[in-house]
C-alpha cells in the first residue's frame, strides 16, 4: 500500500483529529506553567492558558497520574485527580483533545478506570485519549497495599478488563473480578473503542503491545533514533496483522526569545529559538512521531507569551 494512502482507525474524535498518518500534530502537558524550583505547581491561570491553548489551536492538552508526591521523582505533575479534572476541563473547552499521559493502571481497579474513561468521553463529545502504564514509582505501591514486583501482571489484566467493557453484558473473568453476562458497564466509548495508548514497556513484551494497544508513546530521543524503534514497532504490527498505530512523545522545550538561537540539551528536551525547534519537530515527524507534547515546565520566559509564539511560528508547519 502506498505510504501516503495508509490510514489510521477512526476511534473517537480526539484520536481521529490528533492522530493523522505521516503527520504530525502539537499538543501541550498540564499544568502550562514554569515550576523548575519545585516538584508542585502553583496551578495560577491553569483553566485560563487550557482555553487559550485552545483558542490558538494546539491539538490536546495532556494531564498525568500521579498519586502521590514523591520527592525523589521530583515532578508532582498537577495535584489534582486526573479523571476529576479532565471532567473539569471538559466542561470549560469544546474542541480540544483531553489526553492522561497515562493512568497508573495497577493502582486503581479498571472497572472505576473503565467508568470514569467513558464518562469523560461521552461527556466531552468523544475528545478523551486514555493513555496507561505499569507506574515507576515504586514508593506508591506500598501506600496502597500492592506489589511493584507484578505490576507487569496486573497491568495485562486491567488492560484487558477495560477493553472487554466496551461490550454489552460481557462475560469475562481475571484476577481483578468476574463478569457472567448478567451484569452492564455503562456509558459506552462514544467509539467502537475507548483509545487506549500504551506508555513505554509497561513491563510486557513488544509484541503484547503492538498486538493490543491503540498507539504507542515513547521517550525522548533523538529523530535517527526514534526512526529505528518507530519502525521495528511498525513491523511488529504488521507481524500481528494489524493496521498501522500512531505514535506520540512528550518533549520539554524552553522556547528563548531570539527564533534564530541555536539548541542547547535540557531534561528529556531541548532549549532553542522557534527555528531549531521546527526544524527539530519536522525530524521527528519524518521519524514517525504523529504527536508531540510540549511540556514548558523549564521555559524562561513569559509562559503566555510563549504559547503565543509557537502558536504564531510553530504550529503552522504542523497542520
Amino acid at each position: 500500500m502506498n505510504k501516503s494512502l495508509k490510514v489510521f482507525d477512526q476511534l473517537n474524535k480526539g484520536y481521529n483529529s490528533v492522530f493523522k498518518h505521516g503527520k504530525m500534530s502539537i499538543g501541550l502537558v498540564v499544568p502550562i506553567e514554569n515550576y523548575v524550583s519545585g516538584p508542585v505547581p502553583t496551578m495560577i491561570d491553569h483553566l485560563e492558558r487550557v482555553k487559550l491553548a485552545e483558542k490558538l489551536g494546539f491539538s490536546s492538552i495532556w494531564l498525568r497520574d500521579v498519586p502521590f508526591n514523591v520527592p525523589t521523582f521530583g515532578d508532582a505533575g498537577q495535584p489534582y485527580d486526573p479523571f476529576v479534572y479532565l471532567g473539569f476541563l471538559a466542561a470549560h473547552t469544546e474542541n480540544i483533545s483531553l489526553g492522561v499521559a497515562s493512568i497508573i493502571l495497577p493502582l486503581r481497579h479498571p472497572a472505576h478506570v473503565a467508568k470514569s474513561a467513558a464518562s469523560v468521553d461521552e461527556l466531552s463529545n468523544g475528545r478523551l485519549l486514555l493513555g496507561v502504564a505499569s507506574g515507576d514509582r515504586p514508593q506508591e505501591y506500598p501506600a496502597t497495599n500492592l506489589d511493584f514486583e507484578n505490576r507487569g501482571h496486573r497491568f495485562r489484566d486491567s488492560f484487558s478488563y477495560i477493553k472487554t467493557m466496551r461490550d454489552s453484558y460481557p462475560r469475562f473473568e481475571n484476577d481483578y473480578g468476574r463478569v457472567n453476562g448478567s451484569v452492564d458497564m455503562l456509558p459506552k466509548p462514544t467509539g467502537p473503542e475507548l483509545p487506549l495508548l500504551i506508555t513505554g514497556g509497561s513491563q510486557q513484551d513488544p509484541s503484547w503491545i503492538a498486538e493490543n494497544g491503540d498507539g504507542w508513546m515513547i521517550y525522548p530521543q533523538e529523530p535517527h533514533i526514534q526512526k529505528k524503534i518507530i519502525e521495528a514497532y511498525q513491523s511488529r504490527l504488521a507481524a500481528a496483522k494489524r493496521s498501522v498505530k500512531p505514535v506520540m512523545q512528550p518533549l520539554y522545550v524552553d522556547l528563548t526569545s531570539s527564533q534564530h538561537e541555536n539548541a542547547a540539551p535540557i531534561h528529556l528536551g531541548i532549549r532553542s529559538g522557534s527555528k531549531y525547534l521546527i526544524s527539530y519537530l519536522k525530524g521527528l515527524e519524518e521519524s514517525g512521531v504523529n504527536h508531540v507534547a510540549l511540556n514548558l515546565r523549564f521555559n524562561q520566559t513569559d509562559i503566555d507569551s510563549t504559547l503565543i509564539k509557537l502558536a504564531e511560528d510553530v504550529l503552522p508547519h504542523f497542520t
